[in-house]
């Protein structure tokens, strides 16, 4: 299985850990095919300036979604490029888990909290101690449809 992760790269890097710990669990369940936004030697600047610029991030990340098969999302860090992501991933008909830590004060964006559907659009209030039993609960989930 293919899975795509989302988490804020530019909008912040406050959840970096988190993201780690996500990615970690999410690679027992297959190819984390963005495992690079855990990585902590990547800034909010980006991707290293050297490479082939936002066009060619843009262009890849495109393609690796088209090729997931599920895509996960930790929405708590507001993120323009992971509502763009998320956006992308409607519209390719993607199954999708956001994953939202009311802990953090902040309130998750009617767009996304509203687009949650119960099917392909979930959307997961959750605590650290808790994730990786949300995450398996979502992809024993998957195994059943």
């Amino acid at each position: 299985m293919k899975i795509y992760f989302c988490g804020s790269i530019r909008g912040g890097r406050e959840d970096v850990e988190v993201y780690r710990k996500i990615v970690s669990k999410l690679q027992n369940y297959g190819r984390v095919l963005t495992e690079h936004v855990s990585c902590t030697e990547l800034t909010e600047r980006g991707e290293d300036r050297a490479a082939p610029g936002d066009r060619h991030i843009h262009d890849r990340d495109v393609d690796w979604l088209r090729q997931s098969d599920v895509v996960v999302a930790e929405t708590t860090q507001p993120s323009l490029g992971v509502g763009y992501e998320l956006g992308r991933a409607v519209d390719m008909k993607k199954k999708i888990l956001c994953l939202f830590r009311p802990s953090s004060g902040r309130n998750l964006s009617a767009m996304i909290r509203g687009a949650h559907d119960g099917e392909f659009f979930l959307v997961r209030d959750y605590s650290q101690e808790e994730v990786e039993n949300v995450l398996e609960e979502f992809f024993s989930s998957l195994k059943r449809t």
